[in-house]
């Protein structure tokens, strides 16, 4: 069995290419080896900042031959007196088989001529040099471009292509490139090491690039500097702040890691610590530490108490120049944390409320005004909220200062450079001037959750603040007449009704999302008549998209799809899901519960069975009581009587309206499922669709009752088996 080796040189790529390309890579190559008849035992994809491999172990050395039968012009046609016929011939010859190979076998539609055709395997390394140059054209990423005169885009410039099976060279070349590309024998070390580097074979690959100081084994990377970091923060009783977004990055930054060490002057402390960190990882690709045992303020005006005056660096150096590396990155870092220290005092020298009236001169989006205009909406929303939310005493007034100031910094000196720090340094600036702790504090999370995974805000007034912030940005948008297509979101109005549907779930929160966006709209329409709204179609438009964001959270949640649907889909009325979003997800979560307790299958058995018949009676889907629509004189099965039992017992919890009916629903169901089935099947069961009409009605209407009163929980047709 062979090795093939594949090395797709070029210029520095950008670091998220690589997390990009390996798997597309993997995929790639096992799908094609598959269909060409070529099995292997291990593919695997690695990736340096120049360089894409692939290596695959326990490739034969030519593909099997292929055998296959192919079914030619009936028989009558393919001889006359024992002789083929032109017919059988030309058969033959475009199968390349002789005519006496030729063989008569019956079908179904009477005897065909029948061939067996054998292609022969080519030789591995063929195979493969066609393969290689439509892997290449096949990755895609972001930003790929065209260098000189040539056509081929890639990420970055390819400067260098190395294929091997085993000791064999792969013969390719680059259409379209320019300069041209064709494979050689050489690959090229770490670019401070060694600039070329011979290879004889797939086997000698790896251990000739570790020589040439290229650990092109990502994995590896990661290893090595996972444990210098941790070593390292250890060695300062501290804890080093490295998100998984900056590991991945300076992963795919370095051929050879190694780990250096820097410091700055304490005076920096006196800045948040946000805006250290900040700096850090996202300009400089810096690993901060912080103390252990530390307490986390998110209003902390200064870092004394959290952070050490160190930072890490992975370097792609030589060891022997550490020392000028590091302080190379003590320089660069003491004049980013300068600028930080000017851009905080400028602005702690102007008042946020100053600030405010600043907004104006800002604009929010085309036709939708300034952020002054913006934020003098998102107060509007901001007390509409709270009108309708039982909320602690203090928090309205918490929230309405907050919604007041909210986007003051956005002006700021700080933001302006840094602007993932928004809120942060709003809410940091506010408590410095004497604003109470909850209005800073709501200041600082009404951005929460800014992504997946992120967190929610921890306090009421915050909560509110950070929903009128989602509101207003979807109504605005929205009335802009603009909407998020299956590739485009540039107002991230995804995320803001994700948002806004997981606030309300973290906080237990009840509220009618179909009139508030109907009240809204309505206001919206005449604060932008220039945009023409339609106030009705706008708050339908806007709560069909909060459904779709309701189910794809439900879903993400680990929610079956189908349990998903039955509760909360289209066949179910948007009053039903957005009249109370938090009763929306009890429901789902009580189907989830009962699959996994068995007790479902039962239930889901017999009402999927009514509904279907239900479809004939013309009884209204609201009606939840049998009383004056099922006449007890006509029952003619014990059946009836206790299908009638059940819907008067399953009638009040039906009409309850408390959270806890849908559990006692899902109880009185299953509790009453062998009755409920008895109506169906067995020596007690009915025709539904008796020859007597008031008999027939009578029975459709017992049918329609049991759906309707199932339908409170759920749409069970929605389910699947």
């Amino acid at each position: 069995m062979s090795t093939f080796l594949l090395e797709i040189g070029t210029e520095e790529m950008p670091a998220d290419f690589a997390r990009l390309a390996l798997p597309q890579l993997q995929q790639l190559v096992g799908r094609d080896l598959a269909s060409l008849r070529l099995s292997s035992s291990q593919i695997r994809c690695t990736s340096t900042p120049r360089r894409l491999v692939v290596w695959v172990e326990g490739l034969p050395e030519r593909q099997p031959d292929l055998e296959e039968e192919r079914k030619g012009p009936p028989s009558a046609q393919g001889w006359k007196d024992g002789q083929p016929t032109a017919a059988a011939l030309g058969f033959a010859r475009r199968c390349g088989v002789a005519a006496e190979a030729l063989r008569s076998r019956d079908t179904p539609k009477g005897p065909f001529v029948f061939a067996r055709c054998v292609a022969a395997g080519l030789p591995t390394a063929t195979v493969l040099a066609e393969q290689i140059p439509l892997w290449l054209a096949a990755l895609q990423g972001r930003r790929f471009m065209r260098w000189g005169a040539g056509e081929i885009r890639f990420s970055r410039p390819v400067r260098w292509l190395l294929a091997y099976l085993d000791a064999l060279p792969i013969p390719v070349s680059l259409v379209g490139s320019d300069p041209a590309i064709s494979t050689t024998t050489v690959s090229r070390g770490h670019r401070l090491h060694r600039a070329a580097v011979a290879i004889g074979s797939a086997q000698a690959y790896f251990p000739a690039m570790a020589a040439g100081g290229v650990v092109v084994d990502r994995d590896r990377r990661a290893a090595l500097i996972r444990a210098a970091v941790d070593e390292a923060a250890a060695a300062h009783q501290a804890d080093a702040d490295l998100p998984d977004s900056l590991f991945d990055e300076l992963v795919d930054l370095v051929e050879s890691p190694s780990l250096l060490e820097g410091r700055f002057a304490e005076r920096y402390l006196d800045l948040p610590a946000e805006v250290l960190c900040t700096v850090m990882r996202s300009h400089q690709r810096y690993v901060p530490l912080y103390r252990q045992g530390r307490s986390n303020d998110p209003l902390g005006l200064d870092a004394r108490k959290s952070l050490l005056p160190r930072f890490l660096c992975i370097s792609n150096g030589l060891p022997a120049a550490a020392a000028t590396v590091a302080r190379g990155n003590e320089r660069v870092l003491r004049a980013r944390l300068a600028d930080a220290e000017f851009f905080v005092s400028a602005d702690r020298a102007v008042a946020s409320i100053d600030r405010r009236d600043q907004l104006a001169r800002v604009t929010f989006a085309a036709g939708l005004g300034s952020l002054l205009e913006r934020t003098e909406r998102l107060e509007w929303c901001t007390d509409v909220l709270l009108q309708q939310l039982e909320l602690p005493a203090g928090t309205p007034e918490q929230a309405r200062r907050a919604a007041h100031l909210c986007k003051h910094d956005l002006v700021s000196q700080m933001v302006g450079e840094f602007p993932e720090l928004q809120g942060a340094m709003g809410g940091k600036y506010l408590l410095a001037e004497g604003e109470p702790r909850g209005v800073a504090l709501a200041v600082l999370e009404h951005y929460l959750p800014r992504g997946a995974g992120d967190g929610l805000p921890s306090s009421p007034a915050g909560a509110v603040l950070a929903l009128a912030e989602r509101l207003e940005l979807l109504l605005s948008i929205y009335a802009k007449g603009e909407r998020p297509t299956g590739s485009s979101d540039p107002y991230a109005l995804r995320r803001a009704g994700q948002g806004l549907l997981q606030i309300l779930w973290d906080r237990g929160w009840r509220l009618d999302l179909t009139a508030l966006l109907e009240r809204c709209a309505l206001h919206w329409a005449q604060l932008l008549p220039h945009l023409g709204v339609e106030p009705q179609a706008l708050a339908n438009n806007l709560a069909e998209f909060l459904r779709q964001r309701l189910l794809t959270l439900l879903e993400e949640d680990g929610m079956d799809g189908d349990l998903v649907q039955a509760a909360a889909g289209e066949t179910v009325a948007l009053q039903r899901v957005l009249g109370d979003p938090e009763d929306a997800r009890q429901r789902v979560a009580l189907l989830v519960q009962l699959r996994r307790s068995g007790d479902l299958t039962a239930v889901q058995a017999v009402v999927t069975r009514a509904t279907r018949l239900a479809e004939h009676s013309e009884l209204s889907t609201t009606v939840l009581s049998a009383d004056g629509v099922v006449n007890a004189d006509l029952f003619e099965k014990e059946s009836e009587s206790a299908m009638l039992a059940v819907l008067s017992a399953l009638e009040p919890i039906a009409q309850a309206g408390s959270p806890e009916r849908y559990g006692q629903l899902a109880r009185g169901l299953a509790a009453g499922a062998e009755a409920l089935a008895a109506f169906f099947d067995g020596p007690q069961s009915v025709m539904v669709m008796a020859q007597d009409q008031a008999v027939r009605t009578n029975r459709l209407n017992l049918l329609a009752v049991l759906r309707n009163q199932a339908s409170v929980l759920a749409d069970f047709s929605r389910i699947g088996g």
